[in-house]
């Protein structure tokens, strides 16, 4: 039983005249609902908007104060743990949750590399043994000698939560600058580390997010972008504004960095730099939100250069492959929705050259400039295809890989004659391979010895008709002697934005999940980038519904395909994807058992006002666009809660260091569901502590909160784990 917490905690941030009369962590018990939540304090704030077909809008806010910081606010605090009681308490009623923890300890403990990158006959690469908390970083001389612990940080911190965020080696391999993760916040602080001796170097940098890290060509220093130090109390909240790229020489302090790129007169404008494969150059990319970038390059060769535009403004998406010179090759969707290859030369930035055309059919994923070659990975019904060609744009071969599947890496100078990619699919963990860019042959590098036989399971991939008539891949994957009978356990996972795809890819954790006789199934939703710009495009601004409709309509194929039905289906998604269990509950509760609504976008009349939300605005449009309110508030599902309809029992997950996604977005959102009349099946928060948006989260964080989601879908889709206890 929850502690009732009194009216005067949240009449200290809050004021006396907001307060409502009830206690603002008082127990609530409702006569016909099996669980007592607490009772969340309300505000009486009201916000206005503009709608294009109604004036002015009045949209009440009542939960306005969970948006404070958790670290700054005792109130929200105190919601936080009181909510965590609630769903603490549940969970430890559900049959097979230890059971769950103790096989994922066993399934988890397997050997994972990281792809090599290789500086001057150095190998440098991540290593997990299988249950460390954080994989470390590692470095090989030679192919054949023994690699050796570089950092470690496991031994950074007792509870696992700061984590290695990133790494980049200098030209000679002689130093290793990276980026330390405190919490799963985004900030960054960069180190310096020295390879031969293990020595941490002086040099520190702090206020960085969403940078790059490129080092000057004679290894002085490198490139980093970072912003200006928040407000106390405000670093976890506060809107990113006023990016800049800047130049760290080694043994000099933070104060001193050369400022190379800034715009205080768009404040919102974020940048990059990254040196170019010969040094001479800083490819500088520019962008206001997550679609469309620019690009100029700065010629580090003369001090009195300006930056030259290759492409202006952000109406279309540009990345660096290599250059020869003042010859830069460049993937673009600049006329071509699937990218083309392209040649410019600075000195006529206007002049686009194809070097590979784009496919009509298939979205080019990646390109790299490696031994003399061009490698371009295309994604083909969403799966990696890779192919070879020459400078000149000419096919030599295809890259062999082992099966249906996704490929990352290809990374390496113009010169190498080696690079390493990493190929998984969902029955396959990550092997590392080694590929010799002049004959094509393949070798691996680093292969995981299985816990689990891939032969025991069976991955299929169907396409299912939606809304207009659009086809949309989805993949099912099972045990191998599962067969649809109408009641399979099934659980459906979509993300659907950001032009990002959804991929074929090993998870440990979904691997349980079939293990214990569940289906797992990947709708490749509208809104990726499964299919090139137009597939993202059909699933953005207005056409968000696409997403939800995709959603939807997997679900009942699921279900006409008699794999499951409404009373045997769970759903899941991730920020983006959380926004989508979000809505799709809210327009079809009949239709699941049990949701995952995981690190979501719940507000969507708040998000612009947080960290990097306004950069959102490319996919989901602005809430003060009168023409776009209309279309976000018609989903958002904070605003859209069908008060009196049955919902399925949804489990919500943030963290309370979320700096993405900030956790008031889950917090309103479930202080609503528990205020509504929703039926009885239960809607709880399980809040991570010193846990952010997913990245740097270390194994045994991991393994707990797997086991308390599958416990929690398992119980509400009828998979019986009653005697696994």
């Amino acid at each position: 039983m929850i502690k009732a917490l009194l009216a005067s905690c949240a009449l200290g941030a809050l004021g006396a005249a907001a307060i409502q009369p009830a206690p603002a962590f008082a127990i609530v018990q409702e006569a016909a609902a099996p669980l007592s939540y607490p009772e969340t304090a309300t505000v009486d704030h009201v916000d206005t908007y503009r709608s294009a077909t109604r004036g002015e809008v009045e949209v009440a806010d009542p939960y306005r104060w969970l948006e404070t910081d958790v670290r700054v606010s005792d109130d929200v605090a105190g919601w936080v743990a009181a909510q965590n009681e609630v769903t603490d308490a549940y969970l430890a009623t559900l049959p097979g949750r230890e059971m769950i923890a103790e096989r994922l300890r066993e399934l988890w403990n397997y050997e994972r590399y990281g792809t090599p990158q290789k500086k001057e006959g150095l190998y440098f690469f991540s290593r997990n043994d299988g249950l460390q908390d954080q994989s470390d970083f590692r470095v090989q001389e030679g192919l054949d000698g023994e690699s050796r612990v570089l950092l470690d940080p496991n031994e950074w911190s007792e509870d696992g939560t700061i984590a290695l965020a990133g790494t980049n080696p200098s030209p000679d391999g002689r130093l290793v600058a990276y980026m330390i993760q405190d919490g799963g916040s985004d900030w960054r602080t960069i180190r310096v580390v020295d390879t031969e001796t293990g020595e941490t170097l002086d040099d520190e940098i702090e206020w960085v997010k969403f940078s790059g890290l490129s080092w000057a060509k004679d290894g002085s220093g490198f490139y980093y972008s970072r912003f200006p130090q928040p407000a106390p109390g405000e670093e976890f909240t506060a809107l990113n504004n006023d990016q800049e790229i800047r130049f760290h020489r080694l043994g000099t302090s933070q104060d001193e960095d050369v400022l190379i790129q800034a715009d205080p007169e768009r404040p919102e404008v974020r940048w990059t730099g990254s040196v170019s494969d010969d040094g001479d150059w800083l490819v500088i990319r520019s962008a206001t939100g997550t679609d469309g970038n620019g690009v100029r390059v700065l010629d580090l060769t003369d001090e009195d250069a300006e930056p030259v535009e290759i492409f202006e403004g952000f109406a279309n998406n540009h990345s660096y492959v290599g250059n020869d010179g003042s010859t830069f090759l460049f993937l673009t969707d600049l006329d071509a929705p699937n990218r083309r290859l392209v040649s410019v030369d600075v000195n006529d930035p206007g002049a686009l050259t194809d070097v590979i055309a784009q496919d009509e059919r298939f979205p080019i994923r990646a390109a790299s400039h490696i031994g003399g070659h061009l490698i371009v990975e295309t994604f083909e019904d969403v799966q990696s295809v890779v192919r070879v060609y020459t400078l000149e744009g000419e096919h030599v071969r295809d890259v062999e890989l082992p099966g249906i599947g996704t490929v990352s890496g290809f990374r390496g100078e113009p010169d190498d004659a080696e690079t390493f990619f990493t190929y998984t699919s969902f029955d396959t963990p990550g092997t590392v391979y080694r590929y010799d860019v002049e004959t094509g042959e393949t070798e691996v590098f680093r292969e995981p010895e299985l816990t689990f036989d891939p032969e025991d399971y069976t991955v299929s991939q169907v396409f299912y008709e939606s809304t207009g008539g659009v086809q949309v891949p989805m993949f099912i994957v099972h045990r191998a002697d599962i067969e649809p009978d109408g009641e399979q356990p099934t659980l459906l996972f979509g993300y659907g934005g950001f032009n990002i795809s959804m991929n074929p890819a090993f998870d440990v954790r979904r691997l349980q999940w079939m293990e214990m006789g569940g289906v797992f199934a990947l709708a490749n939703l509208r809104g990726g980038s499964e299919y090139g710009r137009d597939w993202h495009d059909g699933g953005r601004l207005e056409n968000k519904q696409n997403v939800f409709d995709d959603f939807i309509n997997a679900a009942e194929h699921l279900i006409e395909t008699g794999w499951t039905s409404p009373d045997n289906l769970a759903i899941e998604g991730r920020s983006n994807g959380g926004l989508l269990i979000g809505a799709v509950a809210n327009q079809r509760p009949e239709l699941f058992a049990a949701g995952l609504p995981t690190v979501g976008v719940m507000d969507m009349l708040r998000f612009a006002e947080f960290t990097a939300g306004r950069g959102w605005i490319d996919d989901y449009g602005d809430p003060q666009d009168p023409e776009m309110f209309d279309v976000i508030e018609a989903y958002s599902p904070l605003h859209n809660i069908a008060d009196g309809e049955e919902y399925p029992a949804l489990m919500t997950l943030t963290g309370d260091t979320d700096d993405r996604v900030v956790p008031s977005h889950s917090f309103k959102y479930t202080a609503a569901m528990q205020a509504a009349d929703v039926g009885d099946a239960p809607q709880i928060i399980r809040i991570e502590t010193r846990a952010g948006h997913g990245a740097g989260t270390p194994v045994s964080m991991l393994i707990r909160e797997t086991a308390d989601k599958w416990a929690f879908i398992a119980h509400h889709t009828g998979l019986d784990l009653s005697d696994e206890d």
